[in-house]
């Protein structure tokens, strides 16, 4: 698996890896993203050619463009995203976007509780996808973190509490902790419990989507009820 990321991004990388199951390699390369302030998150798609380009010289299996922010910011972004890297590579392309709308629809839901480390535009501008694509946000909140380094230092326990504070008295059919920068895989089974809902996150979705896509059956343990799931089409 190749898989483009944000720059500033600390966190996706070993929390993909420990979701890959033995055998299946990744291969990373970056592309210039440390904030959330919209000029950047889209300047962030001035060197996806490049980049992809980069990535299928190592030859891998797919592609993934693995940004919440960026493939989510408008409701034909990951498209666009993917035919560009479609233009640079004949690799198969993914994107973050299409993970989450593939868990979504694997796991039925259509109520979502969205828990958020972003800035307020950028917490609305998903809630606006998600809306777009058919679901209901019937709750959630955000932390109000620009910088993917800021983002990165949060603490586990302290998104598991900010997650069970959002959920009190919101219906909702799964919990959706965004973003790709913040430490949250190691707490996905906690919070089920917890809540009683499955609980996706942008990098299980992501490891998710791909290994179904790459026809891998086998997957890990310990990162919630998604990895149960059999992948969308």
């Amino acid at each position: 698996l190749g898989v483009l990321m944000p720059s500033g991004n600390t966190v996706a990388e070993p929390e993909l890896r420990a979701m890959l199951p033995p055998g299946v390699g990744m291969y990373v390369t970056r592309l210039p993203l440390k904030g959330s302030g919209e000029a950047e998150l889209l300047a962030m798609l001035n060197t996806l050619e490049n980049g992809t380009a980069l990535l299928a010289d190592a030859a891998p299996d797919a592609i993934a463009f693995h940004c919440t922010a960026v493939s989510t910011f408008a409701p034909r972004m990951a498209g666009e995203i993917k035919q560009r890297m479609g233009q640079a590579s004949s690799i198969p392309a993914l994107a973050t976007a299409d993970a989450i709308l593939a868990a979504l629809t694997a796991l039925k839901a259509k109520r979502i509780l969205l828990v958020t480390p972003y800035m307020e535009a950028v917490h609305n501008r998903e809630i606006a996808w998600l809306t777009a694509n058919g679901f209901e946000v019937t709750g959630g909140n955000n932390m109000g973190v620009d910088t993917n380094g800021e983002m990165a230092r949060v603490p586990p326990a302290d998104i598991v509490q900010f997650a069970l504070a959002a959920a009190h008295d919101v219906p909702a059919d799964v919990c959706f902790i965004s973003c790709t920068a913040i430490r949250s895989a190691g707490v996905i089974e906690t919070l089920e419990e917890s809540l009683g809902i499955p609980v996706i996150t942008s990098n299980q979705v992501l490891a998710w989507h791909a290994l179904h896509q790459l026809g891998i059956a086998d997957v890990p343990r310990g990162f919630g009820h998604l990895f149960t799931l059999a992948g969308a089409s």
